[in-house]
């Protein structure tokens, strides 16, 4: 497929691709089989892509941690320099559950066991997956700018942060994104000011699931200015979601989940398409 020509965002003083790929769907139960991932993921960087997100708790449990980071690992063989490769720590997969664990010990074993999954000496981009109650959220932090003081990470970000805890964390590194949620049926960053946080300090935001979550993405063309947009463009009423998300700031950059070629592909389509400030203000408007 030929690359997209269009306008790039930035992750600090890298350009990057408007649209980046999330690898969960390809780690969790129901998940494609290793080869249909790979070519998922060879789609989207002939594309342009250049950011791939994962963590080492995209796995189905515990026994097979950093599962999702092994597979971009060999997706990636002979082509990982020409990507921003982001995952996180943080989150824990006890009995298959989702717990969090923000403890820096935690953090510094995790690190190590995701360099050796990705077989890199240095994560680009390690985030901090979600605040543990238990744990001084600076001190967690704290743990992240040790690595990376110690070259062996190049970026720090957060997730699922508020921007009380973006003030905090900023009080202790650099911090180049946040990955929040935020799609048409979920826009709580917009009203609690976090993507305008991160728009007004030149930060990365990052949309998880901005297109509704695993096995929801058809429901945007439920959402009735989003379909009359898609129908006036001839375009998929996913990209007409993804575009809308990419108006909403210059440091926004949609990472939809993506576990086929032709889904990747389709999201990608969204960097070039320009929608109206009438059909802009539509979405907004029925956006919830």
């Amino acid at each position: 497929m030929t690359i997209i020509e269009t306008r790039t965002r930035r992750l600090a003083d890298t350009e990057l691709f408007p649209i980046g790929l999330g690898a969960m769907p390809m780690a969790l139960s129901g998940r494609p089989p290793e080869e249909q991932s790979i070519r998922t993921i060879h789609a989207a960087l002939d594309a342009g892509v250049n950011l791939i997100d994962t963590a080492d708790a995209y796995c189905k449990a515990a026994d097979e941690v950093g599962h999702n980071e092994r597979l971009i690992a060999k997706a990636l063989q002979g082509r990982y320099d020409d990507v921003v490769v982001a995952t996180k720590a943080g989150h824990i997969r006890p009995g298959g559950a989702w717990e969090v664990d923000g403890r820096p010990e935690h953090v510094r074993a995790a690190c190590e066991a995701s360099l050796k999954a990705l077989g890199t000496d240095r994560i680009d981009l390690y985030q901090y997956h979600r605040p543990d109650p238990n744990v001084p959220y600076a001190e967690t932090v704290g743990a992240f700018k040790e690595l990376q003081d110690e070259g062996k990470v190049r970026w720090i970000g957060l997730s699922n942060c508020t921007v009380e805890q973006l003030e905090e964390a900023l009080g202790v590194a650099e911090i180049v994104s946040v990955q929040n949620q935020l799609s048409l049926g979920y826009t709580g960053p917009l009203a609690k000011g976090e993507l305008d946080a991160c728009t007004e300090r030149g930060i990365a935001f990052l949309p998880w699931s901005p297109l509704g979550g695993i096995g929801n993405a058809g429901g945007t063309g439920d959402v009735d200015p989003v379909r009359a947009a898609a129908d006036a463009h001839g375009v998929s009423p996913q990209q007409v979601a993804l575009a809308w998300l990419l108006s909403l700031g210059p440091t926004v950059v949609p990472i939809p989940g993506a576990s086929r070629p032709e889904s990747i592909l389709d999201s990608v389509r969204a960097a070039e398409l320009e929608l109206s400030a009438e059909e802009l203000d539509a979405i907004a408007q029925a956006a919830r």
